[in-house]
């Protein structure tokens, strides 16, 4: 590993100022970032150590009817906190379907919106990858490449956004909070993270030294809690990433959809918003006819990166799957093997 330096600000502004300098990345859990560095894809001059901040770490009912969640709440701590399993279930199912518990106690919510693609070539240092080295090309283009993208790929990257995570929270319209050197903005979601283009080393909106302090869901996010569920295929049902995902969530009164939020996991270099899909569902009974054309709706567009066309079809059936879910009400306990479709529905209360 190479050598690095190590600070630990008092304060947010500390941490900033840390940040910004040339080589700098933040540490809080580690999960992801101690493995690419030990494995030389990420070589880092100074780790900035936010695991101490002060005001990072809870979770907020504002006086609006929002949520906000500190970046340095752990993924275990959100995901069992029964008042938020209740109000946000897919999140909360989301969140319990990634990586294994000892991992989930570990990593934070800000670090799970950030956390780098599993792609084995940009892991692989022998291999050529414009993500970790621009200008390099892409193996994967002409590799395996089976569980790549579909949606938004360039030729100088394939990749996939690996967060369970992030996907409900897109569909829910999540806002991020950060700090940075100008001061504090916000950002939604959907736009924090960037497609690949001809430049994927740019993976999200940060400039050096932002640091995101907090995820906040509108108080809209609460009135799907009834018919919300997230599902993910996976090569093995245990600690594994998504070969493809989908968040559902539906709005029904009077036997019709009034409002309906999708997003799509494993599909893309950013989690997948199928805005114009929703749209279909305004107003419509919830019907395997309905939710089959939502699902073509939703793909449009899609195309093979390589040998992963099978992985279209695996999509729209898994949107389809998921609205059924959805449509059907969102389970008084979540499953055993959360966001599993086959999974019973015996599992961890949700109230």
């Amino acid at each position: 590993m190479k050598p690095f330096d190590y600070v630990r600000p008092a304060t947010v502004t500390e941490a900033v100022a840390a940040a910004a300098q040339p080589g700098a990345v933040f540490l809080a859990g580690g999960t992801n970032l101690l493995d690419l560095m030990k494995g030389g894809v990420s070589r880092p001059d100074r780790l900035v150590d936010v695991t101490r901040l002060d005001g990072l770490d809870g979770i907020e009912n504002l006086a609006d009817g929002s949520l906000r969640i500190g970046a340095l709440v752990r993924n275990a701590d959100l995901a069992h906190d029964a008042d938020f399993a209740r109000s946000y279930p897919a999140v909360a199912e989301a969140l319990l379907s990634g990586a294994s518990a000892q991992l989930r106690n570990a990593a934070t919510v800000g670090g799970n919106l950030l956390q780098r693609t599993r792609c084995a070539y940009f892991y692989d240092t022998a291999s050529r990858c414009n993500k970790r080295a621009p200008g390099s090309g892409c193996d994967a283009l002409h590799g395996e490449n089976r569980g790549h993208a579909v949606l938004g790929w360039s030729e100088s990257c394939i990749a996939t956004h690996p967060s369970d995570f992030c996907v409900p929270l897109v569909a829910l319209d999540a806002i991020v909070e950060i700090e940075g050197r100008g001061g504090r903005r916000e950002v939604a979601l959907d736009e924090l993270h960037r497609l690949p283009g001809d430049a994927p080393e740019r993976e999200s909106v940060l400039e050096p030294g932002d640091l995101i302090v907090a995820v906040r869901l509108p108080p809209a996010a609460r009135g799907f809690a009834a018919h919300a569920r997230y599902l993910k295929v996976r090569e093995r049902t245990s600690y594994a990433f998504a070969v493809v995902s989908a968040a559902a969530a539906l709005r029904i009164e009077n036997g019709r959809i009034a409002q309906a939020r999708l997003a799509l996991g494993g599909v893309a270099a950013k989690p997948w918003r199928a805005r114009a899909a929703e749209d279909v569902l305004k107003g419509v009974a919830p019907t395997a006819d309905a939710f089959q054309k939502v699902a073509r709706r939703a793909l449009e567009g899609a195309k093979p990166s390589g040998d992963n066309a099978s992985k279209i079809e695996l999509a729209r059936r898994i949107v389809v799957r998921a609205l059924t879910l959805a449509a059907a009400g969102t389970p008084a306990r979540i499953p055993a093997l959360p966001a599993s479709p086959f999974a019973s529905t015996s599992g961890a209360l949700h109230v």
